[in-house]
């Protein structure tokens, strides 16, 4: 099936797990930042280092950054609301393109869609 426009409209959730200091962070807000301009998605910061996100820190604190890709009318099935994030998102870590970051965006709105 191809992802038409119709399609992209259901929408997705990027999670961008991200800590103070990091430069490689930096990086990836900048892909995230490009990508925007030519791609919709609900964006959510997280970063792992914070109080409240002791599980978060526990998967990521020496993996920063890492996005997931979630669509987002899923985000809520079997999750607390808040969480922002599945456990079946694919994820994208460390140095990333923009054209890597679109390519996953496409497998998971073409995922859905089947």
């Amino acid at each position: 099936m191809r992802v038409t426009s119709t399609l992209r409209q259901l929408g997705l959730r990027l999670t961008l797990f991200t800590r103070a200091n990091c430069s490689l962070c930096d990086d990836a807000k900048a892909v995230l930042e490009r990508t925007r301009n030519t791609r919709r998605f609900e964006y959510t910061e997280i970063d792992v280092m914070v109080a409240g996100y002791d599980k978060w820190k526990a998967l990521y604190e020496f993996d920063t950054p890492v996005v997931h890709v979630d669509q987002a009318k899923e985000l809520y099935k079997g999750t607390s609301q808040g969480e922002g994030t599945t456990a079946q998102a694919k994820k994208l870590m460390h140095r990333f393109t923009e054209a890597q970051l679109k390519a996953t965006m496409d497998e998971v709105e073409h995922n859905t869609a089947s």
